[in-house]
This record gives C-alpha cells, sequence and structure tokens, in this order.
C-alpha cells in the first residue's frame, strides 16, 4: 500500500510504517490542486490541517482506503462523503488528550492567580502585591462542555482540587468518577468555571453567544481549547466588559483559518484589539495539545490504528 504524507509529523510514523511494510511518500509543498491530479496513485493519505478534503479531492482519489489525521478532529474532512465512498477515516484524540488537559488547567490557574499581568508588571519594575490579589480553585464547580478523550483528561487533572466537576454532552452516560454528568441547565446553574472540549460540528458553531452566556446563573470564567468558531468574539467581549465573563483562557480564536497554521489576513477586528489589551484574557496559538510528547503520541497512534486496521 502507498502512502502519502502531506504535512511533517514526529519521524517514527514514517519509519514504522515503513517497518510494516507500507511506501511511503512525502510532499509538503504542493498546492491541493497539483496533490488532488496525483492523489488517485495512493491507497492512504495522512495529513493534519493543511487544506480541506472535500468531495471533490475525495472523487479523484480512486483507490484511497483511509484518510489518517494526526490530530483530534476531522473538522477539514467531509467525513460523511468519504464514509459513503468506503474510505476509513482515523483521527488520533488520543494522542495529545494530556496535552490539552494539563494545558486547560494552566490557564485556570494563571487566571485565578493574575500571572500574565503579574508578571508583565513586574517586568517593569511594579511590585503590585494587592493588585495582584488571586483566588483559589478549591470549593468551585467546573461545568465541562463535551465529556469526551479531550475533556476527561481535564476533569482527570482536576482530581488533586477540591472542586466539583460536572459535564454536559450529547451523548448519554459519559460521566465517570471524575465528572457528574448533568442537563445543560443544571451546568449553566452550577458552574464556576466553563470549559469547552467540543469538536466543531454545526451544533458548536456559535454555541457561546450572548444568549447562552447570559443562561447562566453566575459570573464566570471560560477556557477555550477546542474550537474557535464555538465562540462569538464580539459577544464574548461584551461579557468580559460588563462582568458576566471574569476573564478568558483562549488557545483558539474565531478568526483562525481552517488550516489553524495562521490568523486572518485582513485588518484586526475590534473584539480582537480588546482581548489582546485585557489583563483577564490569557491567549495561546493553538497549542493546547502541542507538546513534544504529544507530537509523538500522536504519531503512534496513527501508526496503531492503521496497523490494527489494514495489517
Amino acid at each position: 500500500m502507498r502512502i502519502l504524507h502531506l504535512d511533517t509529523n514526529h519521524p517514527l510514523l514514517i519509519k514504522e510504517l515503513q517497518s510494516l511494510g507500507f511506501t511511503n511518500e512525502e510532499d509538503y509543498i504542493s498546492s491541493k490542486e497539483e496533490v488532488q491530479n496525483k492523489i488517485h496513485e495512493y491507497d492512504g493519505f495522512i495529513i493534519r490541517s493543511r487544506f480541506k478534503i472535500d468531495a471533490e479531492f475525495i472523487d479523484a482519489a480512486k483507490n484511497l482506503k483511509f484518510i489518517g489525521r494526526v490530530g483530534a478532529g476531522l473538522e477539514n474532512i467531509e467525513t460523511s462523503y468519504a464514509e459513503k465512498k468506503g474510505i476509513k477515516l482515523i483521527a488520533a484524540p488520543e494522542g495529545n488528550r494530556n496535552a490539552v488537559g494539563e494545558h486547560s488547567l494552566a490557564m485556570l490557574l494563571s487566571l485565578f492567580n493574575k500571572l500574565n499581568k503579574a508578571d508583565k508588571e513586574v517586568r517593569q519594575g511594579l511590585w503590585l502585591r494587592e493588585d495582584n490579589r488571586g483566588i483559589e480553585l478549591d470549593g468551585k464547580t467546573i461545568g465541562l462542555i463535551g465529556y469526551g478523550n479531550m475533556g476527561k483528561a481535564f476533569a482527570k487533572k482536576l482530581r488533586g482540587f477540591d472542586v466539583s466537576v460536572v459535564c454536559y454532552d450529547i451523548k448519554p452516560n459519559v460521566g465517570d468518577e471524575n465528572a457528574i454528568q448533568v442537563s445543560l441547565e443544571e451546568l449553566q446553574e452550577l458552574a464556576d468555571v466553563l470549559s469547552l472540549h467540543t469538536p466543531e460540528t454545526p451544533l458548536t458553531i456559535n454555541m457561546i453567544n450572548s444568549d447562552f452566556i447570559n443562561a447562566f446563573k453566575k459570573s464566570f470564567w471560560l477556557i477555550n481549547t477546542a474550537r474557535g468558531k464555538s465562540v462569538v468574539t464580539d459577544d464574548l467581549v461584551n461579557a468580559l466588559r460588563s462582568g458576566k465573563i471574569y476573564g478568558a483562557g483562549l488557545d483558539v480564536l474565531e478568526y483562525e483559518k481552517s488550516s489553524f497554521e495562521n490568523l486572518f489576513s485582513n485588518e484586526l477586528p475590534d473584539a480582537y484589539k480588546y482581548l489582546i489589551s485585557a489583563e483577564n484574557v490569557i491567549l495561546s496559538p493553538h497549542v493546547a495539545g502541542w507538546t513534544q510528547e504529544s507530537k509523538e503520541k500522536l504519531a503512534q497512534t496513527i501508526v496503531n490504528k492503521i496497523k490494527a486496521e489494514f495489517c
């Protein structure tokens, strides 16, 4: 079987696939059109988020048996069409779930302890202790929306704290010893912190809007290490201004390009200008699952799943 690699990944991915008898070819620079013109020559290809895999591309891949995505989600692939064509879809959420859990916790603790604000001030020679008095996580209720690999990893990280963890998911019976599954209305009544761990789907795009935010009984903190388009940034900014949202840790932004590799190329929106100047907002460039360890684990997960399916 011939496999085309469209993004660079950990070297073990190609090395181990080769040891299993697969022929590996790499193309990290050709345009989508150029790749599409030759994709019929391959039995499988492996991608991160370089470009969208649409129906036209899938139709051109006449011999395709699988698509491997070195990441958690499959939103850059027209999954229903690929499955209709009998193509196996392979993702690797197990590979970076621990990294996402740790990053979510790091953002939350940084917000509670005003670490980004305090760090900047000390570097400027300011020693404002009272102004940087933080709050403690113990005693809070953490609400998770989405309780798959990422949500479960974050809940596991919270076990060392004296907190209550509740989760909401469209799938039934996903709660476990680390989180009690509740209705969305119950979560909005209880939560002091909201953390998103959902894929990008029609249900989650623009999910966090003014109506959703205002349905929370209490003001709360927001952590988003999932997908940027889940949050309406203008509505988030309005909630930050009013105090309905105390602060936000955002690893993803509504303005990201679909490749996740770049931000927008046009003039900066006003809402984004607010976020980058706000002391109660922490931003990172879609790296929650982007650790040295997860790079290897993502690759190994893809290898293991291809091996189980085709060897």
